[in-house]
This record gives C-alpha cells, structure tokens and sequence, in this order.
C-alpha cells in the first residue's frame, strides 16, 4: 500500500475515521465525543446532579476499558484511554457509559427491557463500590475473564504480529503505519536518546536502569478512530544488547484540549500531555505510572510503551446475561477509579445522592434513563445521516 505524505496525511484520516463510525451505530457513539458534549452543554445535560469533583475518564465507553499492566507486571481491567480526562462530575462518565452499553445491547437485537436492566445492574456496580473496600477485587463476568486470560498469555510476539505484523525490529509501512517527514523522524530520534525516555522504558519489570535504550525504527500510526486526524506514533526500541536485548513498541499520541466539561476553577496541568498523565495516575495508577509528558516539534504529547496485555474490551454480540453482567463489572471498575479519589464522607453523600433519584419502577435514577433515553435517539439519527453523508457511494 502507497502510504500518503505527510502533507496529505488530514484528508485520508479524515476519510477513514468518517468510514470507521460508519460502520455500526456502536462505533458511531464511539467516534462522536463531539456530539456528546453538546449534549452536556445543552438544557438536559445541565440538568444533571453535580457531583464530587474529581478526575473523570470524559469519554467513558465501553471500548475505553479493558486489561492493562502495569510496571511489575500485575493486570487488571481500568479505564485505557485518557485523552480527555478532566477534574469533572462524574455524571458525566456514568451517562457516557450507559450511552455506550445501550447502543452495544442494540447492536446485539437485545430487547428495550434488556437496557433498562442494564442501567439497574450499572448502578448497583458502581454504588457497591463505594461501598466497600476500594482496593477489593469486583467479581468479574465470563466475557471479561476470557479477556484477561487472553491477557494473562499474550507476550511480545502476539503484540508484534497484532501490532507491526512482524516480529523483526523494524515497522513495515502500509495500512497501519505511514512514512514520517525529516523533521519527524529527527524528533523522534531525539526524543528517544533523553533520559526520561530511558527511565519509563528500564523501569518495567526484569529490565535493569543501566540497560542501553535504543530507536530501532519509527513511523506515524494511523489507530484509533475519534482520535484520527491528531499526531500519533509508533515508536519501536531495542532495550539490553546481544542476545539478551528486547524490543519495545511505544506509543506517542498528540495531546490537545478536552473537549469533556471541567468543574470551574479546577487546579489541572495546563500542558495537556501533562494533565492526561496527571488524569491516569488518578483513575488507573497502574497505567499512567507508565507514562509520561513530552513535547516534539514544539507540541504536547504523552507516551507509554505498549504491554502484550494491554488490550481493548470489545462488547460483540451480548446475550443478555453478559449485557448485565458486563454492565454491573464495567461500571463498579469506573466506581473504583472515582472512589479511590474521594474520603468517606464524600463518597458516602455522592451515592446517598444517587439513590435518592432511584424510582419505583427502575432501581436506577431517573436522570440516567432520560438521558440515555434522549441520546439513543439522536446518535440513531446522526448515525443514519453519517451513513448517508460518508458511506453510500463506498
């Protein structure tokens, strides 16, 4: 495949990521954060009760979660992608989610009850969070045991070919990865020989801090789908020398403003590479241990090197036992990460708050199902006339 040159690279990306949201209503929710924070900014968004301010994901769909390690190995599932994380209401993230959970039990022709059950199994995952002890492990559902053990057995070699499609150090350039510019790749070079670099990728697990960090190879990363159109690249490294060396694959995504409401006045970074770190080690300490804030030619960015087990948790075809199981484990594990950030009194009045707009006919609040109610039906619409608009003559 002929990849674009750099000055071309816009009008591809945009062209893919119109085809990707395409290409079901689910990946639709997924690449429209847009659309969702113009529903928080309008008349029912702002109806929403105001919660603790603490660091919210911003863009909490179910496609944001799934199994991360972290630097000594352990893994677990935690929020994954932390792009537009704020010190925000968590409202926010609960009706994101069920926003999210909705369209995938749609996805999987579940009944209309069916989403109703899920928003009652969501709230009873997220509330029994705060409830108990926030280090606890949730009891989770077969599907997410199945992505764990999936993790668990995954080593470099599946990232490699899943990733690079090769094992050799080098990045073969194609669909996934596009040639870079001489100013680029002279970046990258650069950025790889500072000692910050050297110290997040020695500081895993088996690696010694006087091993030798090396730039084997580098391109731009065409991955993702609402982030297509920012700057993004792969970062290839050898660790160690001779036959003990080991190779490294590390992610470097353009950091710019969220778009996700913050609460007025909130103390945050505002280098925005620095306030997505800042964000992860607040909501999955695991994982934003590994990363760091940088700049490259004059732009904010965060980097984290990829594990084998860091992997997106996809919701394909639900029965409705899993729908309601996968509800109630997703949002006790976003529970937990806005939990740990609050003190008993806190965490006791955020959730007495929640269940006092539970109503008789739906073990949830009410606010929630409105909400979910209200955009459903227009990401319905916007999903049919992006079809119309982007898809029809592919």
């Amino acid at each position: 495949m002929k990849t674009p040159r750099p000055s071309q690279r816009l009008e591809t990306l945009s062209e893919l990521r119109n085809l990707k949201m395409a290409r079901s209503a689910h990946a639709y929710v997924r690449g429209s954060t847009v659309q969702f924070y113009e529903w928080l900014h309008s008349q029912p968004g702002r109806r929403l009760p105001r919660g603790p301010a603490v660091w919210i994901c911003g863009d909490c769909h179910a496609g944001n979660l799934g199994p991360t390690g972290d630097s000594k190995g352990r893994i677990d599932i935690h929020i994954r992608d932390l792009d537009q994380t704020v010190i925000g209401n968590p409202a926010h993230d609960l009706v994101r989610l069920a926003l999210s959970l909705a369209t995938a039990a749609r996805g999987s022709d579940l009944p209309g009850v069916t989403t109703a059950r899920m928003l009652e199994g969501m709230m009873r995952g997220y509330e029994s969070a705060f409830e108990g002890n926030v280090d606890e492990d949730p009891t989770r559902p077969p599907q997410v045991k199945a992505s764990m053990r999936s993790a668990v057995q995954r080593t470099w070699k599946h990232l490699a070919y899943e990733r690079i499609e090769n094992t050799k150090p080098s990045i073969p350039l194609g669909k996934h990865f596009w040639s870079l510019s001489r100013a680029e790749r002279a970046a990258l070079k650069a950025l790889c020989a500072t000692d910050d670099v050297h110290t997040l990728v020695t500081s895993l697990k088996g690696r010694s801090k006087d091993d030798k960090v090396q730039l084997l190879d580098s391109a731009y990363w065409v991955k993702g789908c609402s982030s297509l159109g920012l700057k993004r690249y792969a970062l290839l490294l050898g660790v160690g020398a001779g036959d003990d060396q080991e190779f490294c694959l590390l992610d470097l995504k353009q950091a710019v403003a969220a778009a996700a409401p913050r609460v007025p006045k909130a103390s945050m970074p505002r280098d925005n590479g620095r306030r997505v770190v800042e964000g992860a080690r607040h909501l999955s300490p695991g994982l934003g241990n590994r990363m760091i804030a940088t700049r490259v030619l004059d732009e904010g960015f965060f980097l984290r090197e990829l594990l084998p087990q860091d992997m997106k948790l996809e919701l394909n075809q639900l029965s409705q036992s899993e729908a309601l199981l996968a509800a109630a484990y997703l949002a006790n594990v976003v529970g937990l990460a806005h939990a740990r950030q609050m003190d008993l009194a806190t965490r006791a009045a955020w959730i007495r708050d929640l269940k006092s707009c539970h109503t008789r006919t739906l073990d949830a609040p009410s606010w929630l199902w409105s909400s979910v109610v209200q955009l459903v039906g227009q990401h319905e619409r916007g999903y049919l006339e992006h079809c119309r608009l982007y898809a029809l003559h592919h």
